[in-house]
């Protein structure tokens, strides 16, 4: 699992259609590689992103978020979502920072917890139709890993993190103390 140690500038579009400068001139960027669309355990992480994003955007973090599922998919699951999401069908990011599919992804018993509270989650939202039902057969597959990158304003990748199973990725409190000490060794 190799991955970059710097990243070339580049524009990622959202599936909005915003258009996303990575790495940023002006602050960290939080890059997570995430499952697929509609993603129970993706989307139990991401809720937790949202109810913080006040304490990520004061630690001059900006989220970007990628699938490895096509816009138009995305967009039934991300519509009300505060944060850039990027579709990454073919996995040309995925492979760039070497984040792979395993079976692990569900068999490791640490993510269990995360999969039974994100799968409740979605039903009750699906059935007070809140949310669209997860995806039965998942684009590009549901073995996927969650990897997590924070680059600095000049590119270099500050830290990193390859997901070992379903739900192995940084906490919010874990991207803060990652930025806070980044930031003292950027000044």
């Amino acid at each position: 699992m190799s991955s970059p140690t710097t990243v070339p500038d580049r524009t990622l579009v959202t599936v909005s259609g915003a258009q996303i400068q990575v790495p940023d001139p002006d602050c960290l960027i939080h890059l997570q590689f995430r499952r697929f669309a509609g993603c129970p355990v993706c989307n139990l992480h991401l809720r937790s992103i949202v109810s913080r994003a006040q304490d990520i955007t004061a630690a001059n973090i900006r989220e970007v978020i990628v699938f490895h599922s096509s816009a138009a998919e995305l967009r039934k699951y991300t519509a009300d979502l505060p944060l850039n999401v990027v579709a990454d069908p073919t996995r040309i990011l995925y492979r760039e920072f070497g984040v792979e599919t395993s079976p692990r992804t569900l068999l490791d018993p640490r993510g269990w917890t995360a999969v039974l509270r994100g799968v409740a989650h979605d039903a009750r939202a699906t059935l007070r139709g809140k949310q669209a039902a997860p995806p039965t057969k998942p684009e590009g597959g549901g073995l996927g890993l969650p990897g997590d990158f924070l680059i600095a304003p000049d590119g270099h990748v500050l830290a990193a993190k390859h997901g070992e199973h379903v739900y192995d990725q940084w906490s919010v409190d874990e991207l803060l103390t990652l930025a806070s000490a980044a930031e003292r060794h950027l000044c």
